[in-house]
C-alpha cells in the first residue's frame, strides 16, 4: 500500500516558530532530508507536508508529518530530528482521552509524570531508551517501536494512579524481560549442525 503523499497536520501556534526555526533552518533541514515540502499556516497552525517528485520513499511524508508532530507536542527540533533514524517512531498519549477538559486533573498528572525537578521522566526515558515530552494535554514518545510501547504502558499506569515505585518496578522487570528475550534470540540465530541420518 501506498503511503499518503500529501498530509495536513495541525500544532500550536506558539510552536510554529520552533518548526520553521532560525530563518528557516529546521523546515528547510526536514524538507532537503525527506525531499518533502512543508507549508505552515501560522493563523490557523495547519501544516502541510507534500511529497517532492524526487522522493525516494513514500513513507517521507508519514515520517516528516511526525517531525512536525513531535516539535508541535514540545520535542527541541534536537531530539524531534531522532525521527530520521528509520527505527525511531512517534508516540503519542492525548490526556483527553482520559480526562476530558478537566484541566486541574490534566496539570496533576502531568506534574506525576515529570515528578520532583523531572526524576521520573528521566527514569522512564532510561529504562525504555525513549525521549518523552509532556506539554499540554500530550504526552509524547519517541524511539523504537519497542521502546515506545514500553513508554506507553508505564505512563498509563502512571496516568491510572498507580505508584511510581510499582512503575518503576514494572520498567525493570521489562527491561530485564527484554535483555532475556535479546539473549534468547542471538542464541537461536546460531546456525544448527545437521542431523546425522
Amino acid at each position: 500500500m501506498m503511503a499518503e503523499t500529501r498530509m495536513t497536520t495541525m500544532i500550536p501556534k506558539d510552536r510554529i516558530g520552533v518548526l520553521v526555526g532560525p530563518k528557516g533552518s529546521v523546515k528547510a533541514t526536514i524538507e532537503r532530508k525527506l525531499a518533502v515540502a512543508i507549508e505552515v499556516d501560522s493563523e490557523s497552525g495547519a501544516v502541510d507536508v507534500g511529497l517532492r517528485a524526487e522522493a525516494p520513499d513514500p513513507s517521507n511524508t508519514l515520517r516528516a508529518r511526525d517531525m512536525v508532530q513531535a516539535i508541535g507536542r514540545g520535542f527541541s527540533p534536537e531530539r524531534a530530528f531522532s525521527l530520521f533514524n528509520e527505527d525511531n517512531t512517534l508516540g503519542i498519549i492525548d490526556l483527553h482521552e482520559f480526562f476530558g477538559k478537566n484541566e486541574s486533573e490534566i496539570r496533576r498528572v502531568d506534574g506525576r509524570i515529570i515528578g520532583r525537578e523531572g526524576k521520573t521522566r528521566r527514569i522512564i526515558e532510561e529504562f525504555t531508551g525513549t525521549l518523552i515530552s509532556v506539554s499540554g494535554h500530550t504526552v509524547s514518545m519517541i524511539g523504537t517501536f519497542d521502546g515506545v510501547s514500553t513508554a506507553k504502558d508505564a505512563l498509563e499506569k502512571l496516568i491510572s494512579g498507580r505508584q511510581h515505585g510499582t512503575v518503576y518496578k514494572f520498567l525493570r522487570k521489562r527491561r530485564a524481560q527484554t535483555k532475556k528475550e535479546k539473549a534468547i534470540g542471538l542464541w537461536e540465530g546460531q546456525p544448527v549442525a545437521p542431523k546425522k541420518s
